[in-house]
């Protein structure tokens, strides 16, 4: 089992080994549940624009090439989106909630 710690905190490298070993402690007798070669790597891209603000998107797949992939995939899609939004003459003006009537 691999555990992994990350905090922003600035005492974190203090807690790091006394939480990764009293993690390991409690789950222990769990080893057998936990599936090996599942889905257990995790790409986090985030980055601040000046139309739509931060975005952050996630992905998780077996090995870091594909969800490197997948999330700078999506990444590009979510402003293309909003872009495309802004662009579009039947909903520029409105809002979510309006109706025409």
């Amino acid at each position: 089992m691999q555990v992994t710690f990350t905090s922003r905190a600035t005492e974190s490298s203090q807690l790091r080994d006394p939480v990764v070993q009293r993690v390991r402690f409690v789950m222990r007798r769990m080893t057998w549940l936990v599936p090996r070669g599942g889905v257990d790597t995790r790409c986090q891209v985030q980055f601040a624009t000046d139309g739509i603000g931060t975005i952050v998107v996630t992905s998780v797949a077996r090995d870091w090439r594909t969800a490197l992939h997948t999330a700078s995939t999506r990444t590009v899609r979510v402003p293309m989106r909003a872009w495309q939004r802004a662009r579009d003459p039947r909903t520029s003006g409105r809002h979510a909630n309006s109706y025409d009537r």
